[in-house]
């Protein structure tokens, strides 16, 4: 779990109608995110189910996004948060939180495009903001947007609304992500780096960094 991500999940707890029960799909909190990583502060007082592929922390059931054993139409929001690089078959799970999402169900998701590889316990994929809408075509209506560099963005998000949503709640939404977007910095990059990333083509930054890690 990054900082944006929890900025991202805030705004969406804020403006969204998000109904529950909210189930968070790739909820363990792994060594070092203990505690940081939990969202439920976000949803007080609603029914939230943390579910993992595996026991541990922040978990409280054992579910295989590939095959969800839930019943059809059960879930009012489901958030798949930095989650889908580390599942083998992505679109299987996005299809399996469509059919357990109920009629008028939110699907809330993340991923990262320009980051390094990091196994908890593989990672598989790399998305770019057409990939998530290919992604999100099930659902009624969708939204993508991303953030860092317009043309290598190193986050991107996604809502796959099953059902229709009230303009006002999309209007306060909007204006609020692009607050995120424009505030949003890369964590690993200060200094000379920051300066120069507006005028240096991705690729030659991701080169450099290779040869700094080398």
């Amino acid at each position: 779990m990054r900082d944006s991500i929890k900025q991202f999940v805030k705004i969406c707890a804020d403006t969204l109608p998000l109904s529950e029960p909210i189930y968070e799909f790739g909820s363990l909190q792994v060594r070092g995110q203990e505690g940081f990583a939990d969202l439920r502060p976000f949803f007080s007082g609603k029914k939230y189910v943390g579910a993992d592929m595996r026991e541990g922390l922040g978990v409280d059931v054992v579910l295989d996004l590939h095959s969800i054993a839930l019943p059809s139409e059960s879930a009012g929001t489901v958030l798949i948060l930095d989650t889908l690089e580390h599942v083998e078959f992505s679109r299987k799970a996005v299809e399996e939180a469509h059919r357990i999402l109920k009629p008028n169900g939110v699907l809330v998701i993340s991923s990262v495009m320009n980051f390094p590889i990091h196994d908890h316990p593989y990672d598989y994929w790399r998305f770019t903001p057409e990939a998530f809408r290919s992604l999100l075509k099930p659902f009624h209506s969708s939204l993508v947007d991303s953030a860092g560099e317009r043309s290598f963005p190193n986050t991107v998000v996604g809502l796959g609304f099953k059902g229709s949503l009230p303009a006002n709640a999309m209007d306060e939404f909007s204006g609020r992500i692009k607050h995120w977007k424009e505030n949003w910095r890369d964590p690993s990059e200060r200094g000379w780096k920051a300066w120069v990333r507006p005028f240096v083509p991705p690729i030659l930054l991701t080169a450099y960094r290779k040869v700094r890690g080398a």
